[in-house]
């Protein structure tokens, strides 16, 4: 395993329930900031192997970016499990909910 994919594989586990991360965030702690879409390949290709926490994952807008419907609803159901509020438009609020990797604030 190349030590990107190590390295966001961890922080993805560190997020913990009720907080997410964007992409573009995980890509720049896990060392490639332009890296996002390389974050979403690796949740794709290796969430269930890992046992990922995928659905603490969003975009850099706030929002859901699942296109397919039944796996946007799953993402925003287990968010809302976990406290998350979530709008009709699949979109969180990222000053309430967003974890930072490394923050006293966020160290539980």
């Amino acid at each position: 395993m190349k030590p990107f994919t190590a390295n966001v594989i961890a922080i993805i586990n560190q997020i913990p329930e009720g907080r997410v991360m964007t992409y573009g965030q995980i890509a720049k702690a896990a060392g490639s900031p332009r890296a996002a879409r390389q974050v979403v390949r690796i949740l794709h290709s290796m969430s269930r192997r890992h046992r990922l926490p995928w659905h603490r994952v969003i975009n850099a807008k706030g929002q859901i970016a699942i296109q397919d419907e039944f796996g946007a609803l799953e993402q925003k159901s287990q968010l809302e499990i976990e406290g998350v509020e979530v709008s009709r438009k699949g979109e969180v609020d990222l000053e309430r909910y967003q974890f930072h990797v490394g923050t006293e604030i966020d160290m539980l």
